[in-house]
Formats: structure tokens, sequence, C-alpha cells
């Protein structure tokens, strides 16, 4: 709803919520209680993912970013900052970083690696050919077709231009005027 839209119980409500959410965060850690294996999540980090997966982050991105939800800023800014209290602006900066850093390590190393080997068939293709093109394409001769006299017709352009052949190949056609055409 629309704040205009909203009874007096609806904004208490809304209130309500934003302070249990950040009364649930702001509770401290207790590393007696908390004896999990290294790299396990703390019970912090299990409130922020079940607060991720309900979509609770997703409004509070709204409530901070719309123009209407001004009277929440404060809350929801208590709320974030809440969220991050574990971490250190140097290991989120590098988290974020390290990840994307030896992604795009390993993705420069696979395309240099399949650089290099197309270099190299490129190069053993171009041992394997001549240096110089030859233009002769071969000839053909084209048994069962009869050319002047009693000869096979010997063709001189390359096999795929094969089909295209016909008797009258080369030779000009005769320009017929316009009063004597058909």
């Amino acid at each position: 709803q629309d704040w205009e839209q909203r009874q007096e119980e609806d904004t208490l409500l809304i209130e309500r919520i934003l302070l249990l959410v950040r009364n649930v965060l702001h509770v401290p850690p207790d590393p007696t209680e908390e004896q999990g294996v290294d790299g396990d999540a703390s019970v912090h980090d299990r409130v922020l993912w079940a607060l991720h997966i309900s979509g609770m982050d997703d409004l509070l991105k709204f409530l901070a970013s719309a123009q209407g939800e001004q009277q929440w800023a404060l809350h929801v800014l208590e709320i974030i900052s809440l969220m991050f209290r574990d971490q250190s602006p140097e290991e989120l900066a590098a988290l974020g970083q390290g990840q994307a850093a030896a992604e795009h390590r390993e993705d420069t190393q696979e395309l240099e690696t399949l650089r290099q080997r197309e270099l190299a068939e490129r190069r053993a293709r171009a041992l394997q050919r001549p240096s110089r093109h030859s233009r002769f394409g071969g000839s053909y001769v084209l048994q069962g077709l009869k050319a002047i006299g009693d000869r096979d017709v010997v063709f001189h352009k390359g096999l795929h231009n094969l089909k295209s052949y016909s008797h009258d190949l080369g030779k000009e056609t005769r320009r017929v005027p316009r009063r004597r055409q058909a």
C-alpha cells in the first residue's frame, strides 16, 4: 500500500517488524555457545540466510531506496549496519574481488592456452602447404560428353563449377536487334 492509504495500525506493524528484525540481529555472538566446525556458518550468518530466503532483504532494499518510504530510513540503516556487524570493510572488499580475480585469472589462463593451441595449429597448417598458391585448378576429362569431333570434353575449371557446365560456356551471346526479336 502507498503511505497515504495506510492505516495507523499498518504503520505500527511495519515499525514493529523492523524493530524485531533489528533486535534479532542485535543479539551479540556467544563463542562458547557456538562451538561449530571451522568454516561452519555462525548463528548470525544463518539468521542472515533465513532473511535472504524469506525475501526480507529485498524488502529492506525497497524501503531504503523508495522515495515515499523515507520514514523507515534510519531503521533500515541500522538493520543493514547490524547485518555487516562481524565483517570489516577490507574483508568484504577482498571477498568480492578475490573470487572475481581468481575466476578472471582462470579464464585468462584458459583463453591463453586456447590461443597458443590455435597459433600452433595455424603454424602447422602453414608449414604443410606450399607458400605460393597455384591458380591451376586442374583439367578433367568428361567421359560420355563429346566435344568437337569424337573426343571427350576437357574441362579446365574446378570440379565445383562442373554442375553449371554447358557447351556454350565462354561463348558470347549474339545480340538480336529489338525489331527482329520474337
